[in-house]
């Protein structure tokens, strides 16, 4: 039996736990050898019992849906960074653990953004250590060592090898090199993000429709997440009701891919322009060794089909070199998986 499937019958349960600016996600074992994910977008909405006059808290995709025009997505930076957000936060992550009853008798293991935010970070921790889990440990990763382990192995491969990780996520372009776990040369710049592609998809679309449409960031999102593909894009047609009554259908033929393929430009111009001559600065050797592994891409816009591959080919261009790059199958979920493999890996080897 693995370390990430389950721990002893009658021993703390290993939990990974990353709360995302877009969505969080919860990793645990499921009583049959295999992992229970809980997905959910990182979002809370309160209201008055109509009855009782309690405040009511939704959290997630139920929120969102019910309470659009008040649904707080509270880790739009990444990380909660001022009280009000902490406390905001604390209601959301309790309200979608006791749901779910992850258990109190627990490991948990988190993955951290990599930002320069003491205030932000240390949120981030009151709001886990806080909550109703974690009873034995409670510990935090980096989020692409997190999110790197399931892509490079089916145990902690990634802890004892030397590689590059650059984290694709909502809110920061992020990138690290590790030597057997130490993380190195981190580096995160919020001008290559995957909610400035929703942005851009939101003006592309009022572009290509010459003013007729326009849509909100959130299904933007929407339109990323289902349509975008650098290997089969197909144009797609949706509907919006007129002022008035009426409808109008429109087709989207460039505004995703447009968005999308400029910020997988600006991404490799970063990566192959600032954090690796940084890497190369200041670990020459380390550098030379992880170019010849491959970089592993994880976090949001690392789902897009095809984007592992085009990642591959720019960078190679850029670098006038051969360059590989790997994924996990769901690079969205791995970091919570990585995080509930060490976990696991904490408990199996009695270090809590």
């Amino acid at each position: 039996m693995s370390d990430d499937e389950t721990a002893t019958s009658d021993g703390p349960v290993p939990v990974g736990v990353k709360l995302g600016s877009t969505r969080t996600v919860i990793a645990l074992p499921d009583g049959d050898g295999g992992l229970e994910t809980i997905r959910t977008l990182t979002c809370l909405a309160t209201y008055d019992d109509p009855i009782t006059g309690e405040e009511r808290v939704l959290y997630g995709d139920e929120a969102a849906t019910e309470y659009p025009d008040r649904a707080e997505f509270m880790l739009r930076s990444g990380l909660p960074e001022d009280d009000d957000r902490a406390e905001l936060t604390k209601k959301f992550f309790d309200a979608l653990i006791a749901e779910h009853e992850v258990p109190e008798d627990s490991v948990v293991v988190y993955a951290i953004p990599t930002i320069d935010n003491e205030k932000g970070l240390a949120n981030l921790e009151s709001v886990i250590e806080e909550s109703a889990i974690g009873g034995e440990l409670v510990q935090s990763y980096p989020e692409s060592l997190c999110g790197s382990i399931p892509a490079l192995g089916e145990d902690l491969q990634a802890i004892e090898e030397i590689f590059c990780s650059v984290n694709m996520g909502s809110t920061n372009l992020e990138a690290s090199a590790y030597r057997r776990g130490e993380q190195l040369a981190p580096f995160a710049t919020g001008a290559v993000t995957g909610n400035e592609v929703d942005r851009m998809i939101e003006n592309n679309v009022e572009e290509e429709t010459q003013g007729r449409v326009n849509i909100d960031k959130t299904t933007a999102r929407e339109y990323k997440e289902e349509h975008a593909d650098f290997v089969d894009f197909e144009p797609f047609t949706d509907v919006i009701q007129q002022p008035g009554g009426g409808a109008h259908e429109f087709t989207i033929e460039r505004s995703v891919m447009d968005a999308c393929n400029d910020y997988l430009d600006e991404a490799v111009d970063e990566i192959a322009n600032t954090f690796l001559p940084e890497l190369a600065n200041d670990h020459m050797k380390v550098y030379k060794l992880a170019l010849d592994q491959p970089v592993v891409l994880t976090g949001g816009m690392a789902c897009v089909p095809g984007i592992v591959g085009e990642f591959e080919e720019r960078l190679s261009d850029e670098l006038n070199r051969d360059v590989t790059a790997v994924s996990a199958d769901r690079p969205d979920l791995s970091a919570t998986v990585g995080a509930q493999r060490i976990a696991a890996h904490l408990i199996e080897s009695d270090s809590y």
